[in-house]
């Protein structure tokens, strides 16, 4: 927090420093304030990646599985899923389940409504159990009513069959888990008793295209280093990210009954962003909540265009807008409270750094014009100082709160060999470099996407909590010119705006504008299929046993066949 508040107040200072060279204005103010909320959140991620460099020390190694294991049901929520896709999934893990030795029941909770889909799910989730010996192991059921949603629906199988299961593996219908995985989340909740709820940092697989490429580089290249810094900030009070998770089941029910929100959507109803408030109820109660980097084997899917990025984060940005009415709930504890704060700052800083763009135009339209005279009778004009030293300084101080972070994980990658699962450390870092630049053009059209939905919810519009989309890809130029056109219309206008009023920023605005301008094209471009030499990740190089075990089982049920489950059955981890 305090290197978070050391480089904002240098950030202010120098934009500070350059008005008052020429005169120090009401938007000079504006700005000043803007940069210093917007650096401090960047300075704020950078220190988190910081504090994850260290390695792992002095922690007592993985415990045991104690047998028999103490009852376990995995969840598996669904809501119009893919009931083709989700019986592959959980063949597969059933498969790895028991090569670990573990007897653990499967639920599939499903919210759907439509009764012809209803249909499918049922004889889809029949045919597996007939197929795989399910019986009395695997369980599907479609609830009367989805109130409540996804935390509607595992509260609803806690309130009914809750009783039954000390713990409970908590999925979305895009998860994986190695068997051995789940193996030693048990062993640690039954190591542990004050231990409420374990979170697994899931890895991105599947990805496709160049955009999803990119993520899931950046989900498991980056990803573990920021996750350790955020479970050092955390402690106890660690996250809980909705799924991929292990639960104890009375932990859950004691602390976990969710209220619905008095008044209105987008701020009342349903608590959309659940898994925040459920890990704060958690914490409340007296029970860790943790998340441990060194457990692998847990995957999960990404959207693979942006357009299907955006839309995810829309429903999040009014999720975590919502936790507005809960940061005075009582009884949380005060880190519980910050990262309700953190959540709603994440989105609110994209409308900071869109009014800081047009307060820095409206700063120099309305500057006055140099004074070359300002005495009485000056025989030589003073020339105004040069304001270019400070803004190249705080252009470079805040490209620096970006970059170095990524630079650090890669030198510590490269040191601790980790980068050779990433096929060596010359292609890592080109993958890093060309993450970092594609990342970078893409930046000014999520900002826009964010803004938007910032926009939307504050002026009380509900976008609602719409299923995901899965398996949406290669987008037409007709597609991203309809999600992008907009993007396009501003960028034209900010670049025209500025080139007419304030032509000295243009090369400045130059970064933020031409993407905006070229949005349909960057939408459909990143969109394909790509990158294949770069963004190797550990799973393209030896893929997970259950991940491909799952597409195995894919196959097979998609083309209708037997098959044959002996040979995933067989399949250890590795």
């Amino acid at each position: 927090m305090c290197f978070a508040a050391v480089c904002s107040a240098a950030a202010a200072g120098l934009l500070a420093q350059a008005g008052f060279d020429v005169g120090f204005g009401v938007w000079d103010g504006v700005r000043v304030a803007l940069i210093l909320f917007t650096t401090a959140w960047l300075a704020w991620g950078a220190a988190q990646a910081f504090l994850g460099l260290p390695p792992l020390r002095g922690q007592p190694p993985l415990p045991k599985l104690q047998m028999p294991h103490p009852p376990t049901v995995v969840l598996l929520p669904i809501c119009n899923e893919d009931p083709v896709a989700a019986a592959a999934r959980i063949a597969a893990m059933d498969a790895s389940m028991q090569t670990a030795g573990l007897d653990v029941h499967v639920a599939i909770l499903s919210d759907t409504r439509d009764e012809m889909a209803q249909a499918r799910e049922r004889a889809t989730f029949a045919m597996l159990r007939e197929r795989i010996g399910g019986e009395g192991r695997i369980f599907y059921r479609n609830r009367v009513s989805n109130e409540g949603r996804k935390a509607g629906n595992i509260e609803d199988f806690v309130r009914k069959s809750g009783g039954a299961y000390e713990f409970a593996v908590i999925l979305d219908a895009d998860s994986l888990m190695e068997g051995a995985t789940i193996r030693t989340l048990i062993a640690r909740m039954q190591a542990e008793p004050d231990l409420g709820l374990l979170q697994t940092l899931p890895r991105i697989v599947g990805a496709r295209s160049i955009f999803g490429r990119a993520m899931q580089f950046s989900a498991s290249f980056h990803s573990p280093v920021f996750a350790r810094g955020l479970s050092r900030m955390q402690g106890r009070t660690g996250p809980f990210w909705g799924h991929n998770a292990i639960v104890r089941m009375h932990a859950l029910a004691e602390c976990c009954g969710l209220p619905v929100l008095d008044g209105k959507p987008p701020f009342g109803g349903t608590i959309l962003s659940h898994d925040y408030v459920e890990a704060a109820l958690l914490a409340r109660g007296g029970w860790r909540v943790e998340v441990d980097t060194r457990i692998g084997g847990s995957f999960e899917e990404g959207p693979d265009n942006l357009v299907s990025f955006a839309r995810r984060d829309r429903r999040w940005c009014q999720g975590n807008l919502q936790h507005m009415r809960l940061v005075n709930a009582p009884g949380l504890l005060g880190w519980s409270r910050f990262v309700f704060v953190q959540g709603i700052v994440s989105y609110l800083v994209s409308i900071c750094w869109g009014a800081f763009l047009i307060a820095s135009i409206v700063a120099t339209v309305t500057a006055p014009p140099p004074d070359y005279f300002p005495e009485p009778y000056q025989l030589f004009p003073a020339f105004p100082d040069d304001r270019t030293r400070e803004i190249v300084a705080l252009a470079i101080g805040i490209g620096g709160l970006l970059l170095v972070p990524k630079i650090a994980i890669l030198i510590e990658g490269i040191l601790t060999r980790r980068a050779r699962r990433f096929g060596g450390g010359a292609r890592a870092a080109l993958s890093v470099v060309t993450e970092t630049a594609l990342t970078s053009l893409i930046a000014p059209l999520m900002l826009m996407y964010q803004s938007r939905a910032v926009v939307e919810v504050l002026s009380g519009r509900d976008g609602g909590w719409p299923a995901n989309q899965r398996n949406e890809g290669q987008l037409t130029l007709r597609e991203g010119w309809a999600a992008g056109q907009w993007i396009s219309l501003w960028g034209a206008s900010i670049l025209a705006v500025v080139a007419w009023f304030a032509p000295d920023l243009l090369l400045w605005m130059a970064p933020v504008g031409v993407p905006m301008l070229l949005a349909p094209l960057l939408i459909t471009w990143t969109s394909r299929p790509g990158a294949l030499g770069l963004f190797t990740v550990p799973d393209d190089l030896r893929p997970s046993p259950v991940v491909a075990a799952y597409r195995r089982q894919l196959g097979r049920l998609t083309e209708g066949g037997d098959g044959d489950d002996k040979g995933d059955r067989a399949a250890r981890p590795a």
